[in-house]
């Protein structure tokens, strides 16, 4: 048997050399294409520009469109492409094209082809009623938010209803793979008729029940994109407060969770009780790299705290606990304190009318973290944030030395940026420089070694996604519109096209296409002959 430091070093090398495969393909199988889960793509050939007039796109003459596809009425996570597929997340909402899902108000996953848009396959989830008392999860009419996982014939998601699910990449094409075999049931939901299963309907292979098995209560919505590193999963609850916003309904629930990728067997868990600190949300997607020779997991907490914590070596005949690398506090005093006393987390909301806030972007105080940790050389990207819906205020943009170990709020601080909003985006991090969007809708360029502004793009709209930065150029989308900018320490504006409906997630780039899911529909863009 390996030792645990062999093995180790084994993953570190596989690890290595499937970052480097993964960085030279043309696929993006997961939410930032690779585990650093930095917002760059080596693609060449990217369209400057596209005509969105969705009529033109479905009779399939809009300028640079190669396909268009019918969503759901919502889309907040992102497209992933892998082996001629593309799939994505978004709700059963107007789903004309298939009666059978017409009563449902939760998620669902496409498939399509890639080369054409064709419908492959799509598997629908009803919302879940059976919760705990004083749960608010009021919000899964929203669909999947987060990107769909793609590791060889699987596809890995956390769905609407807080349920990890691994699914067949070719849903029902090729028969009812087991151990899970009652997707009619599972779909139709409880109290409802059976649902005939068909050719065109997605495969359960096996499912996790956060809530059931971990006795998480997640708030608002399920939102986190699986990690896979080896053959374990890595993903966040959603665990949060209760409806009246007062207490953190079970503070003792884990934040990171650790899946046998294979059969969905727990693992491992934090033991880092970031419940009993938790503001808001535990919403953060995790991503992965190695430093100095450990393999290491980020996480950004609901608590407004960075974390890496040990990647699993093996696993245990039981769960077993992760080991904390590091802790990085993302809120430094000004932002916790005033006068002397900790500012109320939920003091700024611009919906409660004894806020402060005057939803101009200077507002000052307590911050989670919603973004994903961007890994890129030895240094941690990472912003906080809020809910859009609590409206503007001031952000914070860390680089952090990832090589650190302990509490290394101070130690590990390399530079810090407050000329930016609020900001739930993760960065991209390339040439030297570090592009970040914030919610007010501005894009900001850094040098990523000094963190000293180049330039900042305003759009004047609200913005959630962040920047895909590829071809030389930045691709971003918001409530409005969606814009092409050049890359570079110089802001120059390509194109800005007015999309019909918004974009709420991050574009992405595959085999000379960049998709882009909006609020109604998914638009694969390339340059045409």
């Amino acid at each position: 048997m390996l030792s645990n430091r062999l093995l180790l070093h084994v993953i570190v090398v596989v690890y290595i050399l499937s970052t480097s495969l993964s960085a030279l393909g043309a696929d993006w199988p997961q939410w930032g294409g690779r585990n650093n889960r930095n917002m760059v793509s080596a693609e060449k050939g990217l369209p400057d520009s596209f005509e969105a007039d969705k009529d033109k796109a479905v009779a399939g003459t809009a300028r640079n469109v190669k396909w268009l596809a019918r969503l759901g009425a919502y889309a907040y996570g992102n497209p992933t492409v892998a082996d001629g597929r593309v799939f994505v997340g978004t709700n059963a909402q107007t789903l004309s094209s298939d009666p059978r899902y017409d009563y449902t108000r939760g998620g669902l996953i496409k498939c399509f082809k890639e080369d054409s848009g064709e419908l492959l396959w799509q598997f629908g989830m009803p919302e879940r009623h059976d919760l705990p008392p004083g749960i608010h999860f009021g919000l899964q009419h929203l669909g999947i938010c987060s990107s769909p996982t793609v590791d060889s014939d699987r596809v890995y998601i956390v769905g609407s209803n807080a349920e990890v699910l691994c699914l067949d990449v070719r849903g029902q094409t090729n028969g009812n793979d087991g151990p899970f075999k009652d997707e009619g049931t599972y779909m139709a939901g409880p109290g409802k008729p059976l649902i005939e299963i068909n050719e065109k309907d997605g495969d359960i292979i096996w499912r996790f029940d956060l809530i059931e098995e971990l006795g998480v209560y997640p708030h608002d919505a399920a939102s986190c994109s699986i990690l896979i590193v080896g053959d374990m999963l890595y993903l966040s609850t959603s665990n949060g407060v209760d409806e009246p916003h007062d207490k953190v309904l079970a503070p003792l629930a884990p934040s990171l969770v650790v899946l046998d990728k294979r059969t969905g067997e727990l693992l491992a868990t934090d033991n880092e009780k970031i419940g009993t600190r938790l503001w808001h949300a535990q919403w953060a997607s995790p991503s992965c790299g190695e430093v100095g020779g450990r393999m290491l997991i980020f996480l950004g907490g609901g608590d407004g705290i960075c974390y890496a914590f040990e990647a699993l070596v093996s696993a245990g005949d039981e769960p077993t606990h992760l080991q904390k690398a590091w802790s990085y506090d993302c809120n430094p005093p000004k932002f916790r304190f005033l006068d002397g006393k900790e500012i109320p987390y939920y003091r700024g909301d611009k919906r409660k009318g004894s806020s402060p806030n005057k939803n101009d972007g200077n507002y000052l105080g307590p911050s989670q973290i919603i973004a994903t940790p961007v890994l890129y050389g030895d240094r941690i990207y990472i912003a906080i944030g809020q809910d859009p819906a609590h409206g503007r205020g001031k952000g914070l943009l860390h680089c952090i030395d990832a090589t650190k170990t302990g509490d290394i709020t101070k130690n590990g601080c390399i530079w810090t940026y407050d000329g930016l909003d609020r900001s739930m985006a993760t960065a991209a991090v390339a040439d030297g420089l570090v592009y970040l969007v914030d919610i007010g809708g501005r894009l900001h360029c850094l040098d990523a070694d000094t963190g000293e502004q180049c330039w900042v793009y305003e759009t004047n709209k609200e913005t959630w996604g962040g920047p895909l930065l590829a071809d030389g150029k930045l691709y971003f989308g918001n409530e409005r519109n969606f814009y092409i900018m050049a890359a570079g320490r110089e802001a120059k504006l390509i194109s800005s096209m007015r999309m019909s409906a918004p974009v709420h997630s991050t574009a992405v780039a595959a085999n000379g296409v960049v998709y882009i899911a909006s609020n109604r529909y998914l638009w694969a863009t390339a340059l045409m002959k």
